[in-house]
């Protein structure tokens, strides 16, 4: 007689393993510790084997019955259940192993010896948010453009295009790596440039008007933070630099008594000098007794072996009372250097790009203008912090070079 949900239930263990059958070779295997085991005992080829249907009560008998039915519709069609059980197990690890999302993880290890730890975190946070949950458990065989496409218009949907077209970018990069490593032969992603609109272009925040220049220095002081902090803020307008390059600015590229500053520029990953002005190197001198024994200006919080963060800069504005959107951010100071350097200060415009470690085509019309104009440099940065100094104090300041 055919089994029911009942007397599965109540299957009691007894001193040796025992069967109870519910028909067509199926029956429920009771161990004598309790475990309950459906399986399939069934002839093929002249040979008798058993098929392991699952375990009880994880599999009910409903559950059990389906399993026994589909297993005997391959017997009809001459294939051997349990074989085909094994390969299916096999395609599923296999699927596991070249899943969009372990294959993801496997470039951005490869990645992750040539990239700044930040940026390795960014990426990972990306695909782990917008991302993974749609694509990561799909095998990256299967993937196409238009399964892609519906990840990206999601992103977009909500305002974030620049991070669309960031992540259709990435999600090429591990389509190449696929390829590289064998997992897939082709890249999806390519076919999408351009499928997203291209995102407006906006600058940033950045305060260009002198008399509020020396509104926002006086703040400065008002500024109720760590040091460390403070002396971020106070440096930021004075050498003009990019964010991620004063918050990881070790101590050993800086000459105190030379009045300089020497690292590699982020963008274009050559060598560049900052001539500090005096005043900028007695703010260095008081943070030096502070951070000094340590590698970086400006530790983290909470590992000063690694910077500071890269939002304490906006975050220190934003306790100002600075809107970050609208009016200053941590990068908008060098918006605001080049424009007063030139319209106020009369600089040249050349010598003002070379001090922002901007690429410069020469007269001749060379990619890279290899001019350093550091006698003129040395002279502007100077000029620039007795005029941010004049700022601060209230004077009515318009132009301070000569002739």
């Amino acid at each position: 007689m055919p089994l029911s949900d009942t007397a599965v239930r109540n299957a009691k263990p007894a001193e040796k393993p025992y069967k109870l059958a519910d028909g067509e070779g199926m029956y429920l295997f009771v161990q004598p510790n309790g475990a309950k085991y459906w399986r399939m005992a069934y002839r093929l080829h002249g040979k008798q084997k058993v098929l392991a249907l699952g375990v009880y009560p994880d599999v009910g008998l409903a559950a059990a019955r389906k399993r026994r039915g589909e297993a005997r519709e391959k017997l009809a069609a001459g294939i051997d259940p349990s074989e085909a059980k094994k390969v299916e197990k096999r395609v599923a690890r296999l699927a596991a192993a070249n899943s969009f999302k372990a294959v993801a993880l496997g470039w951005m290890d490869e990645r992750k010896t040539i990239v700044q730890i930040g940026q390795y975190e960014k990426t990972l946070a990306r695909f782990e948010a917008d991302v993974f949950p749609w694509l990561g458990n799909r095998p990256i065989t299967a993937i196409d453009a238009p399964e892609l496409l519906s990840v990206l218009k999601r992103i977009d949907a909500r305002g974030a295009r620049y991070t669309a077209h960031r992540v259709r970018s990435e999600i090429s990069r591990v389509f190449r790596y696929a390829i590289k490593e064998g997992f897939c032969k082709s890249d999806p992603a390519r076919d999408l440039v351009g499928a997203i609109p291209a995102p407006v272009e906006t600058h940033f925040a950045a305060i260009t008007e002198p008399v509020k220049v020396g509104e926002m220095l006086r703040a400065f002081d008002g500024f109720s933070g760590t040091f460390a902090v403070l002396c971020a803020l106070k440096l930021s307008p004075l050498l003009f630099v990019r964010p991620g390059e004063l918050r990881k600015a070790e101590w050993a590229q800086f000459d105190l008594d030379k009045g300089e500053w020497r690292y590699l520029a982020t963008k274009t990953d050559t060598g560049h000098l900052v001539p500090l002005a005096a005043q900028a190197v007695a703010i260095l001198r008081e943070l030096y007794a502070l951070t000094g024994v340590g590698q970086y200006l400006f530790p983290g919080a909470r590992d000063k072996k690694r910077p500071m963060s890269d939002a304490t800069v906006n975050a220190a504005l934003r306790r100002l009372g600075y809107d970050t959107r609208t009016e200053i951010t941590g990068h908008g100071f060098r918006a605001m250097a080049r424009t007063i350097l030139h319209e106020e200060l009369e600089h040249n415009p050349e010598v003002i790009e070379r001090q922002l470690a901007h690429s410069v085509p020469d007269r001749l019309g060379d990619a890279y203008n290899r001019t350093q104009f550091i006698k003129q440099r040395r002279v502007m940065m100077q000029e620039w912090a007795d005029y941010l100094d004049k700022l601060k104090a209230g004077a009515e300041v318009h132009q301070l070079r000569a002739g």
